[in-house]
């Protein structure tokens, strides 16, 4: 068992080629096992085990930074930097994240679990390493799983080629995020042939083989830095040449140019100011090593991309077999035969049915989403709609503004998006949808407190946010009869501008039909016999559950009497419910988003309006960062959003 013997990076280099791929397999078998037992991303990093070693066998962590962009991949990181034995408490509460961690380890710079973000850290360490404030040797930025189709790898990209930062980004291209890339780059570098109804689909034709030698031939000379050194003696020399020396100098060029575009598409990083050198097979650890070697040398001249082919799920058949994400993310499972095929659940299942639904009595409804599909639910729209789906990859500020441009065309667009990630297209949603009255519908998954994925992932921030946008309509559901009726609703509300229905991760409460609310109006679900001398309670979402089991308890207990209001829609809020609220002894207000800004403290401003006597006491999550923990109660619990916290509340009212 070699595995045993990997307590850090540098044990790595004690191994042979051979060695190292039974180790490669023990780490495979180990990551099964482990993610199994807590659930985790799973094949993504089954597809990173050979890069990740090659990376620490070639660069010395933490004198060299590694940085990895969508920190979803680093177990492999983890494993060989010390962590191994902590994989039991793998996002469980107080345990292992799943993501790099500053916390945890110095091997962990970064803590990056959205996407397209690692090249802009890489190029600011690089200015502080150039600028002599920081001793690290080598910036590697290790980019993948469909990161690239994010604007802002661009931008840096494009700032890193400019002032010559001396980055090694490494393209760990496995053609997917979540489901399978929205990239052209992705798609001829994994040839995929676009036309795959093609009776050739699939067999290279005799042009492609030899393309793809010449493609490799070329690759091989311009990674090798006694070319590039010869080549830019060369070129000097060229334009040294009296009278033609400037034409012969551009005619090289040319021709340079003219192969990279016949052969190699992805060399468009070249325009950028990045050499490019690739592909590799990303599970050849001595190719890999050979061409790290040879970029550390390069990079000395500017920012030099390493693109290496992958395979997601690789080494685990289920993981292999599965189409949709190649298990990118698993539950708890038998590792023998892998996990259940996902299914939309919940809220989840709640709007996959009613979209389709709704997009079958209304030709114009379209959805878009970054590259989730599946998580999101619109699987099924796809399947049923196909020319009315739009995945834009993991690029959410294109999606906002592009369901605007769908919308002043007539359509209808639904943003089908995780709460976390609206976050990024705030500046396209306030002033590309809001400010223009467009009917765009955001729906936004993962709301609230989200569990086992950490501060980055809960979605506590979009009721604060999205209110605060003018003309917005914030609809939040409490069960998923109310989902559907919303989202019904809301396709008739964006005649006067967009609005958004925000759900919790999980399981949706059942309801019947008498107790759903209609528009934007909320639902008194209890009502105490002598409001001035009763505590009114404003539950918000998945928090009306919580509150109607406190008025239980304070009936049975003799407690204070208890109204409770389902408020359903945040923004604008209900003038009759607001009415009601202020006719009672106190208000108590319960929400799954953060206190400060939200839709408690906006209660009771209105409250205040009508009688600045009745006191009101906003509950609602801390602002600050809140760890990972499998089980979301435990977080309400700590901050009083539970049953028993708000009985306390209630009685101290």
């Amino acid at each position: 068992m070699y595995l045993e013997r990997i307590r850090e990076p540098g044990d790595l280099r004690t191994l042979d080629h051979e060695q190292l791929r039974d180790l490669s397999g023990e780490i495979r078998d180990f990551i099964v096992s482990a993610v199994s037992e807590v659930g985790g991303h799973l094949g993504s990093n089954l597809g990173a085990v050979e890069l990740t070693l090659a990376l620490h066998r070639v660069f010395e962590s933490p004198l060299d930074a590694i940085l990895w962009d969508t920190g979803h991949q680093a177990y492999v990181h983890k494993i060989v930097t010390g962590r191994q034995s902590q994989f039991e408490t793998l996002r469980q509460a107080g345990g292992l994240s799943g993501y790099p961690s500053r916390e945890e380890s110095e091997h962990d710079l970064i803590e990056n679990s959205h996407a397209s973000t690692v090249l802009s850290y890489a190029d600011g360490i690089a200015a502080a390493r150039d600028l002599g404030t920081n001793d690290r040797r080598h910036i590697v930025a290790v980019i993948g799983d469909g990161a690239m189709t994010g604007g802002m790898a661009y931008e840096a990209l494009n700032n890193m080629g400019h002032h010559r930062r001396g980055v090694i980004v490494v393209l760990n291209d496995n053609g997917r995020s979540y489901a399978p890339t929205i990239s052209n780059l992705s798609a001829n570098s994994q040839g995929v042939d676009e036309q795959a109804n093609h009776p050739s689909a699939g067999r290279p034709t005799i042009t492609d083989r030899v393309t793809g030698k010449l493609s490799n031939a070329l690759t091989d000379i311009r990674q090798n830095p006694v070319y590039v050194r010869r080549q830019r003696r060369l070129e000097g020399v060229l334009q040294g040449i009296p009278v033609v020396g400037n034409q012969a100098g551009s005619a090289m060029e040319a021709f340079k140019a003219a192969v990279r575009e016949f052969l190699q598409p992805p060399s468009f990083f070249e325009a950028l100011g990045a050499r490019y050198v690739g592909p590799f097979d990303g599970h050849d650890v001595a190719e890999m090593e050979e061409a790290f070697h040879n970029a550390i040398e390069l990079s000395e001249e500017g920012p030099i991309v390493v693109h290496v082919l992958t395979q997601k799920g690789r080494g685990y058949s289920p993981a292999e077999d599965d189409d949709e994400k190649n298990l990118h993310d698993a539950p708890v499972f038998d590792p023998a035969i892998g996990p259940p095929k996902a299914v939309a659940s919940g809220y989840t299942q709640a709007f996959a049915d009613a979209i389709v639904k709704e997009a079958e009595a209304d030709s114009r409804i379209v959805a878009i989403t970054a590259a989730m599909p599946g998580p999101t639910g619109l699987i099924p729209f796809q399947e049923r709609f196909p020319d009315r789906f739009f995945d834009v990859g993991i690029a959410e500020q294109h999606a906002v503004t592009s369901a605007a441009g769908m919308a002043m065309g007539g359509l209808r667009p639904v943003v089908a998006i995780y709460s976390t990630f609206l976050n990024r297209a705030w500046d396209q949603v306030v002033y590309d949808v809001a400010m223009h009255r467009l009917p765009v519908i955001f729906c936004l998954d993962r709301a609230g407190v989200t569990g086992p994925d950490g501060a980055s992932h809960h979605g506590v921030y979009d009721m604060a946010l999205m209110s605060k946008v003018p003309g917005m309509r914030v609809l939040v559901p409490s069960s998923a009869q109310e989902l559907t009726q919303m989202l019904h609703d809301a396709t008739s509300l964006t005649d006067e501008g967009p609005v958004v229905i925000r759900y919790a991760r999980g399981k949706a409460r059942q309801v019947g039909e008498h107790e759903v609310g209609v528009g934007i109006l909320g639902r008194k679900v209890v009502e105490a016999s002598d409001p001035s001398g009763a505590i009114c309670v404003i539950a918000i979402g998945k928090m009306l559950e919580t509150a109607e089991k406190a008025a239980e308890r304070l009936a049975d207990e003799g407690g204070p009497a208890v109204t409770v209001w389902d408020a359903r829609c945040c923004a604008p809020l209900d003038p009759a419910m607001i009415a009601d609220a202020a006719a009672h002894r106190a208000v108590v207000t319960i929400e799954d988003g953060i206190r400060d800004g939200g839709i408690g403290m906006a209660i009771a401003t209105e409250v205040c309006e009508i009688d600045g006597s009745v006191p009101v006491t906003p509950l609602g999550l801390p602002t600050r960062f809140h760890p990972h923990d499998p089980k979301s109660n435990n977080i309400h619990a700590r901050y009083g959003l539970d049953v028993d916290g708000l009985v306390a509340t209630i009685r101290n009212a």
